[in-house]
């Protein structure tokens, strides 16, 4: 599994501007990007979607499990994966730091955004 490095990671912390394209259904051609927010927890960067689990990125995402994100304007071929309950502690943490004075913020930490939460790893 790939990973990022020190700079990558630095430079998505600082950065408000992800934009998620899941593969479609072809596994080839890439969506509609959709911007969301982006934290960075324990050498990863993780997303979540505000609507939940029932958000069409999110389903295309762990459908497809790849596509790409921009971030930090950089292109990145990138995977996608479920969390576990392990790390959505840090996540939402990390969530609260980088966007506390939002009044979107509370729902981001709420069950169904929580429990869809994305791990996002460089493609291989």
């Amino acid at each position: 599994m790939s990973t990022w490095n020190q700079t990558q990671l630095r430079s998505f912390t600082a950065a408000d501007d992800l934009h998620i394209s899941p593969f479609r259904e072809d596994g080839v051609t890439y969506g509609t990007p959709t911007w969301i927010w982006s934290v960075v927890a324990g050498g990863d960067l993780y997303v979540r979607p505000y609507n939940g689990p029932d958000s069409r990125w999110y389903q295309a995402a762990m459908t497809q499990q790849g596509g790409r994100i921009r971030i930090a304007s950089t292109d990145y071929e990138v995977h996608f994966e479920p969390t576990d309950g392990s790390v959505l502690d840090a996540v939402d943490d990390a969530y609260r730091t980088k966007y506390a004075p939002s009044p979107y913020l509370e729902p981001m930490l709420g069950r169904g955004p929580r429990s869809a939460t994305v791990r996002i790893s460089p493609a291989s």
